[in-house]
């Protein structure tokens, strides 16, 4: 996966907002004002990541079992974000499952109100 592909499936999730509020080198994709995925358009020695939500439970199996995945770049030891490099061992399916996961992640911790304007859409 390359980086322009990696940005077509996050802008894939509906309503999804993209903005660069960290700077205009700095994509970040948002659900209802609800981060769920962001990335640097300057590689970190010359590999893409992108850093997005996961549930805990997943995280560490999938850190353990794709050397392309590690905790999430710029968030601390938080187990709710991880760094996947879109051009390591991680294959191009899982991490489009993987975008998918964030914002789903992002849904779910919505309020029920919100979750129904999503819904809605």
């Amino acid at each position: 996966m390359n980086i322009e592909e990696l940005r077509n499936h996050c802008l894939a999730i509906k309503n999804v907002e993209e903005c660069t509020p960290f700077g205009e080198d700095v994509m970040v994709y948002k659900i209802m004002n609800k981060m769920f995925a962001f990335f640097s358009l300057n590689p970190k020695d010359n590999e893409y990541f992108v850093v997005m939500k996961c549930a805990p439970e997943k995280t560490v199996e999938l850190r353990e079992k794709y050397e392309g995945i590690t905790k999430g770049y710029y968030v601390g030891d938080n187990l709710k974000w991880n760094s996947v490099y879109i051009q390591k061992d991680v294959p191009d399916k899982l991490i489009i499952a993987l975008i998918e996961h964030s914002a789903e992640e992002v849904i779910k911790n919505l309020s029920k109100k919100k979750q129904k304007e999503y819904s809605a859409l």
